[in-house]
C-alpha cells in the first residue's frame, strides 16, 4: 500500500471520528483534541493486526494462534483505550467529569470506533491484495500463452518488440536495462533482468547477475565460461553449480 494511502486513509479517520465525537456536543475542537489521543491506538492496532497478526498467522491457516493473539490485542488495545480516557479526564477534562463528552468516556463506544478503522483497513488491503493477485495471474497467462508459441514480446524505444525465443542467444544487462541478443539483432529494454528471467523458460539459463543464456545456442562450456555465436560469455561463483549440473545433465 503506497504511503499516499496511508496518509489519506488516517486523515480520513481522524475527519471521521472528529464528527462522530464533535457533533454530540458540537465542541470540535474538544473531539479533535480527544482524537489526537485516541489515533496512536487506532493506528498501533491497525498495523499490528492488518500487517502481522493476518498475514503471519490468518493467511498461514494458523487459526488458534490467530485467535489467541488477535485476543491478546483487543485485551491490549482495551487498556491503552482507558489510559486514553484518563488522560482526556485530566488534560481536556481538567478532572471535571461532567465537562467530557459522554462517548469519550464510553469504552464501548471507543472500542468499536477503533476497530472499525481496523477492519475498514484490512478491507482495503484485502481489496488491493486482490487486485495485485488479479494483475499477476493476468501476466502470468499472458506470459504462459506467449511461451507456448514460443516467443516474448519486450518493449524498446517506444514500440513492442516480438521475438521468437530460438532466435535469441543471450539477454546482457546494464543496470536498468537489458540487451536481448538475437541472431540478426539486438533489441534494447527497459527492463529488469530478473524480471525477465522469471518469464522465460527452461531452455534460458542465468549464468551471471549480467547474462542469460538461450542454452540451445550453446555452442560449448567450461567450468568458468561459455561460447555463444563466437562469444566468450563468463560464468560468475554464484551460478557455476547450477549451470554446470544443467549443462552437464544434458
Amino acid at each position: 500500500m503506497p504511503v499516499h494511502y496511508h496518509i489519506l486513509f488516517w486523515i480520513f479517520s481522524v475527519l471521521l471520528l472528529v464528527a462522530g465525537f464533535g457533533r454530540t456536543y458540537q465542541n470540535y475542537g474538544q473531539a479533535f483534541y480527544f482524537v489526537s489521543f485516541l489515533l496512536p491506538v487506532a493506528m498501533g492496532t491497525s498495523y499490528f493486526f492488518n500487517y502481522y497478526l493476518v498475514p503471519s498467522y490468518l493467511f498461514q491457516r494458523r487459526i488458534i494462534r490467530f485467535t489467541v493473539y488477535l485476543l491478546y490485542t483487543i485485551v491490549i488495545s482495551l487498556l491503552l483505550q482507558m489510559i486514553v480516557i484518563t488522560i482526556a479526564f485530566i488534560v481536556i477534562a481538567n478532572y471535571n467529569y461532567g465537562s467530557l463528552n459522554p462517548l469519550m468516556s464510553n469504552i464501548f463506544v471507543l472500542f468499536i470506533a477503533v476497530y472499525v478503522l481496523v477492519l475498514l483497513k484490512a478491507f482495503i488491503l484485502l481489496y488491493l491484495r486482490i487486485q495485485r493477485s488479479d494483475s499477476k495471474i493476468s501476466k502470468l497467462e499472458k506470459n504462459v500463452a506467449q511461451l507456448e508459441e514460443g516467443s516474448i514480446t519486450v518493449r524498446s524505444n517506444r514500440n513492442f518488440e516480438h521475438l521468437l525465443l530460438k532466435e535469441i542467444l543471450y539477454l546482457e544487462s546494464f543496470g536498468d536495462y537489458v540487451k536481448i541478443h538475437t541472431r540478426d539483432r539486438v533489441v534494447t529494454t527497459r527492463k529488469n533482468i530478473s524480471d525477465l528471467d522469471e518469464s522465460l523458460p527452461y531452455s534460458f539459463i542465468r549464468i551471471h547477475r549480467s547474462f542469460i543464456v538461450n542454452r540451445d545456442c550453446i555452442e560449448r562450456y567450461s567450468s568458468s565460461e561459455v561460447h555463444v555465436n563466437n562469444i566468450d560469455l563468463p560464468i560468475s561463483r554464484t551460478y557455476k553449480k547450477q549451470v554446470l549440473d544443467l549443462l552437464n545433465s544434458d
